[in-house]
Formats: structure tokens, C-alpha cells, sequence
């Protein structure tokens, strides 16, 4: 049988063969005992967790954790870090996303990264947009133009940028930069959106629209997200894992986390004992 490359194929190769209901039970991202080194030095230690389809699932704890190093491994990220180890598994799907099988490019078109800076290229609105479609061989100005504009829309840019796609993106406020990096995500057709303090630069009026995106997105898309502003989480997340010096100390349900912690940590956390 021929060597599979195509992050997809390994997908509908792993796809329950049952019927629906198992593959609407089944978690959409499942890390197994996940564990990760920066050389020597560890920052994960055997995480464990069930991420749902099309929910917003918030990770917060005090800087330097390990959130954003479990957000990363979600789409191999910290491939690109010298000395780094990782073991355990990650599954999307159903699919082990560190077998050597897979390709690490498919894989993070279908797992979308908005970072906690905007960074636009310096190339025009159209151009930030149309970037990974172009690069995925999508040449055919129609079809460009079709997806810029339901990338744009479905990132609420759409009605403010209509006018200038032709104008530079480093020419828009930071709310419409960060924005349009979430278009620029969106163009690739994701299944997973991971979020790394995404509004953290911004004012409170473009937060606002940020949060009001991301609750919108979540009907078509999978999103993780790292805050560390517990109200955001409050607002926006369907679940909250709590992560303490490399360990996740506790997840569930965002109302029932944040009311009836099981943990003492988790309680002095979010009752700003420490952080």
C-alpha cells in the first residue's frame, strides 16, 4: 500500500466505520499523556485531554505553565524548536499527528494559528487573504476573489475593508490587523482554530468584537484558545483547563470550573490567590 501523506486521507482512513454516533461521541482533539522538553528543561508533564468539535475550549494558568507549549503541539508548532523532545500522543480525528506519515504542512491548513501580536504581511488586503490559497496552487482569479470575500465575512472584516482591498493591511488599526489574521486562517478551509492570547494587545472595543467573533466561529470551527483574562474565558468558553507548572491540574465545563472548582489550586487561581 502506497506511503499517505495527506493529512486528510489519514483522516478518512481513521473515520468510524459504526455510523454516526461514535464519531459524533469522539473528541476532536485527544492528547494522551503528552509530554514536552525544551532540551533539558521540562514544561509539559503527561497531559492528558479531550477537546470537543465546535466548542470553544479556554486554557489559562500563570505565565509560563506550559499553555501556549500544549497550543503548539497541536499543530506542530514547536517543530521548528532546536532541542526539543516530545513524547506521548496527539490525535485529531482520530489521526496521530506525530506519525511520520503525515504531512506537517496539510495538517496546519486544517489547524488554523492566530497569535497574540497581529502579523499581517506587508502586502494588500486581498494579497493577506488570498496567501494560502495561492500557496495551496488556487490560481483562478474568481475563486480568489470568492474566498477573500467569505474569509473577510466570516472574520466580520468584510463591511469595513470592502472599499480598499487593494490598500496595504499594515494600514488597518490593530482589532482589523488581528482580524484579518483570522481571515487569513480562514482562507485555508480549517477544521481547528488555535488562539494564543489573541486579544491581549488590543482595547476593550476591539476585544469585544474579537470575543464576539470567536463565539460566532465556533458553530463551523473547533477553537482552543490561551487567556489569561479570566472574565474572557468566563464569557467566550464552553470548557476551561487549568494549567499549573507544566500540569493540567483541571478541566471541565466553564460555568462549573469557575463556581465549583474540584481543586484548591484552581480555586486560589481564579480567586487571584496567585498569578
Amino acid at each position: 500500500m502506497p506511503l499517505l501523506k495527506s493529512f486528510s486521507d489519514l483522516v478518512q482512513r481513521n473515520q468510524p466505520q459504526s455510523g454516526g454516533n461514535a464519531a459524533a461521541a469522539a473528541p476532536k482533539i485527544e492528547t494522551r499523556d503528552l509530554s514536552f522538553y525544551y532540551g533539558a528543561v521540562q514544561a509539559l508533564f503527561g497531559v492528558s485531554l479531550s477537546i470537543p468539535a465546535q466548542r470553544v475550549t479556554a486554557l489559562i494558568g500563570p505565565s509560563g505553565c506550559g499553555k501556549s507549549t500544549f497550543l503548539r503541539s497541536l499543530n506542530r508548532m514547536n517543530d521548528l524548536i532546536e532541542a526539543r523532545r516530545i513524547t506521548g500522543r496527539v490525535f485529531i480525528d482520530g489521526v496521530d499527528i506525530y506519525d511520520p506519515k503525515i504531512d506537517v504542512v496539510a495538517l496546519r491548513k486544517r489547524v488554523g494559528m492566530v497569535f497574540q501580536k497581529s502579523n499581517p504581511f506587508p502586502k494588500s488586503i486581498f494579497d493577506n487573504v488570498a496567501y494560502g490559497p495561492r500557496i495551496a496552487g488556487r490560481s483562478n482569479k474568481t475563486e480568489l476573489d470568492a474566498v477573500v470575500e467569505e474569509s473577510l465575512k466570516r472574520a466580520a472584516l468584510w463591511d469595513e475593508v470592502k472599499d480598499r482591498l487593494k490598500d496595504s493591511a499594515l494600514n488597518l488599526s490593530g482589532g482589523q490587523q488581528q482580524r484579518l489574521c483570522i481571515a487569513r486562517s480562514l482562507a485555508t478551509n480549517p477544521d481547528v482554530l488555535l488562539m494564543d492570547e489573541p486579544a491581549s494587545a488590543l482595547d476593550p472595543s476591539s476585544t469585544a468584537r474579537i470575543e464576539d467573533l470567536i463565539f460566532d466561529l465556533k458553530v463551523n470551527y473547533t477553537i482552543v484558545i490561551v487567556t489569561h483574562n479570566m472574565q474572557q474565558a468566563a464569557r467566550i468558553s464552553d470548557f476551561t483547563a487549568f494549567f499549573y507548572q507544566g500540569q493540567l491540574i483541571e478541566v471541565g465545563e466553564t460555568s462549573a470550573l469557575f463556581t465549583r472548582p474540584r481543586e484548591r489550586k484552581t480555586e486560589d487561581y481564579i480567586t487571584g490567590r496567585f498569578g
